[in-house]
């Protein structure tokens, strides 16, 4: 390690005399002064002192430690015990004020009823995964438990409808023998297209029961975006509903000729019509004659094996298959069961389409994984979510964030209160409206979660605490692999400091939420069959080497109790005069002040200026909204910065399946006169101003300036 060059004794290429001249008045090129210069060598060199060096320090701190005992032994001699107890709490209380320790304690006391409460529920997650695990459990294989227990127990409510649970089995049966004689096995793939309706779950429940993954495809979807559903996802097959055969026999020009087709009917609609297409297989007709006891399979099914695809809701560009497992699903559904304060003898109101995570996992899933019955609606109702609560005795109600500012807009009647709802479970209330919906409709408690559908980690707000979608523990935050890093929010690139690394957000920096991907089953991530697109979603060397994680692309911030809270998709955020807008923010705020209007919020460019410019399109399509009275409503609640320069009010907007209004056609569009028909409005002196072409031109050449 050491050599010897011109006289001088060298340590991986470094004098030692280099650091004797430096200490001494020498100047290294390019640091600022001499001080720098030997920070900067030692930092890159690692010089190796003498032994004897580190054997006299060692020597001194023991001289040190040995003094302050024999002191503290003098002053119990001749001053007593209690005088030497007074001193050492003096000095604790010295050495937290000045160093700031006490925050920590104060947090911890106020955080630790929380953070018990979570452990004991994330400890009851990993047992039940663990026991799951450790039988090689499925899906179908947990439900055929509750089938033994109660049979005859009540699974699922629709409309006029009552199913148990040994005819979900039957049904699921049946569907698994029908395709097993079809030659269908593990590790194919067969779609399904279905509205919300019993059948839904007992078709990919039944399918589950060979092997067979099941993509589930977005009912709204039509043309190129069906056709890349089933193509993206390989699919073999498709089953779907008469409802949807019109959408099908669209794309049977575009799609495989050797993609089998299954047209079925609900039990509303007993009777199936002769299809006009002869490429559709009637699945009523095969039910009828199929067996409904339990298929015999060759190839046991595991409890990692793919279950389903679930694909993004898409509210740009075309929706991703992501991969589902059984043994994900089940720690989804069992995850906010245990953290969310779930009952095996809740019922459980849900109106979200089974095509997605939230209704098709963590509500339908409660009754598949843990017996409870499930009270199912073919299409939200704001004006009927309560009365079917009260109709039905359910206890657990599921929402979105937009579902509850469209009931909140319902006039109040008797069943805002008169319900047996004790606790409401979903993600995107926003906190705007929060406190008001609470209040109105006596909810005693709010599970507000968060989680992507392909990410890794899953976030429950326990405790009713106002707009946050959940916490990380401020006393031992390793226990759950989560973190919140620095990005750049108009790309969603992560910062790194000079070694490469990822860097953590203080308390109340906005970051970025990634799930750390680790050997834990549960904390790994499955992804999308697009293995292209799944890679652009991890991140590696986060906070070490080798470390990668899930990158969600959701900008979050902590307080300091650890409270987290959704601000928006990196992508969203814009940059206004010198400021950056959250469009998710703004987008809230405009809602409530148009009396809980659909609102999209984005940013678009003005030629010559720097940044993004607000935009906000307001779905009015009876032209009820006062124009005029905007721009005083809005002053008073957003900033100057954050005041959307451009309005277009709309009559028409495309949703997604989930309620989330779509943006990029809009964005596109800016706010260009001439692209649309809807009208545009800009702030002009403090006024909406109705935008035609010239004043659009103006504005660009900068005559008009905003």
């Amino acid at each position: 390690m050491t050599n010897v060059e011109n006289g001088n004794s060298k340590v991986h290429g470094l004098r030692i005399t280099d650091l004797t001249d430096l200490e001494s008045g020498g100047k290294v090129a390019g640091a600022e002064n001499t001080t720098d210069a030997i920070t900067l060598r030692r930092r890159k060199f690692r010089v190796r002192r003498p032994l004897y060096v580190s054997l006299l320090r060692a020597a001194i701190m023991i001289l040190i430690l040995s003094g302050l005992v024999a002191f503290a032994a003098l002053l119990w001699i001749y001053l007593g015990w209690m005088f030497v107890l007074q001193l050492l709490i003096v000095i604790v209380i010295v050495y937290f004020l000045f160093t700031k320790k006490y925050k920590w304690f104060y947090v911890a006391a106020m955080t630790a009823p929380r953070d018990l409460f979570a452990l004991m529920g994330y400890i009851k997650i990993l047992l039940y995964m663990r026991r799951q695990n450790k039988n090689n459990n499925t899906v179908a294989d947990v439900f055929r438990e509750y089938v033994a227990k109660h049979p005859n127990k009540t699974a699922i409510i629709f409309e006029d409808e009552e199913w148990t649970f040994e005819e979900v089995e039957e049904y699921s049966n049946k569907i698994a023998n029908i395709f097993k004689s079809h030659g269908y096995k593990k590790g194919d793939v067969v779609a399904l297209f279905l509205e919300n309706k019993p059948e839904f779950v007992c078709i990919w429940l039944g399918l589950s029961k060979l092997g067979v993954v099941v993509p589930l495809i977005n009912t709204n979807q039509r043309l190129s975006p069906l056709v890349h559903s089933v193509t993206v996802s390989k699919s073999q097959a498709v089953i779907f509903g008469t409802e949807l055969s019109y959408a099908v026999s669209e794309i049977l020009d575009k799609i495989e000729s050797s993609v089998a087709l299954y047209e079925v009917s609900s039990g509303s609609s007993k009777h199936l019509t002769d299809s006009t297409d002869q490429r559709f297989q009637n699945l009523n007709v095969l039910l009828k004659e199929a067996p409904s006891t339990p298929p015999v399979i060759s190839e046991e099914c595991s409890h990692h094996d793919s279950l389903l695809y679930i694909y993004t809701s898409g509210t740009t560009g075309l929706p991703k298959a992501a991969v589902i497992s059984n043994s994900r699903y089940i720690f989804i559904v069992v995850g906010i069961h245990y953290v969310g304060g779930f009952r095996s003898s809740d019922r459980f109101y849900t109106s979200l389409p089974l095509y997605h995570t939230a209704g098709g996992c963590m509500a339908m899933g409660q009754m598949l994984l843990f017996g409870c019955t499930i009270v199912l609606r073919k299409k939200f109702s704001a004006s009927s979510y309560f009365t079917d609560c009260k109709k039905y005795n359910c206890t657990v109600a599921q929402y979105i964030g937009e579902m509850c500012r469209y009931i909140l807009a319902v006039p109040p009647k008797p069943s805002d209160t008169d319900h047996s709802v004790r606790l409401i479970f979903g993600n995107g209330l926003r906190p705007q409206i929060w406190t008001e919906f609470v209040e109105r409709f006596h909810i005693s408690n709010v599970s507000e979660f968060y989680g992507a559908t392909e990410g890794n980690a899953n976030i429950v707000n326990t405790d009713n605490t106002v707009g946050a979608i959940g916490f990380v523990s401020r006393i031992i935050p390793q226990i759950y692999p989560i973190a919140i890093i620095k990005v750049d929010e108009t790309t969603g690139e992560p910062i790194r400091n000079s070694k490469g690394f990822c860097i953590a957000c203080k308390p109340n920096e906005p970051g970025a939420f990634i799930g750390k991907i680790t050997s834990n089953p549960s904390r790994a991530f499955l992804g999308y069959v697009d293995k292209a697109a799944s890679e652009k979603k991890i991140i590696h060397n986060v906070f070490k080497k080798g470390e990668s994680a899930f990158l969600s692309g959701d900008i979050i911030t902590s307080d300091e109790f650890g409270y987290l809270f959704f601000k928006d998709r990196t992508g969203d955020t814009f940059r206004w005069k010198g400021e950056n807008v959250s469009t998710s923010e703004v987008e809230a705020v405009m809602s409530n002040v148009t009396a809980y209007r659909d609102v999209v919020v984005y940013g678009v460019q003005i030629q010559g200026q720097e940044g993004r410019a607000g935009m906000a399109a307001i779905l009015d399509p009876e032209h009820t909204l006062d124009i005029n009275k905007l721009p005083n409503e809005i002053s008073h609640v957003l900033p100057t910065y954050a005041r959307p320069i451009f309005v277009r009010i709309l009559g028409k907007m495309d949703m997604t399946g989930t309620f989330k209004l779509k943006k990029n056609d809009l964005q596109i569009q800016g706010f260009d006169p001439t692209a649309t028909s809807d009208s545009i409005y800009y702030l002009n002196n403090g006024q909406y101003t109705l935008l035609n072409k010239e004043s659009y031109e103006d504005i660009n050449r900068g005559k008009i300036r905003l």
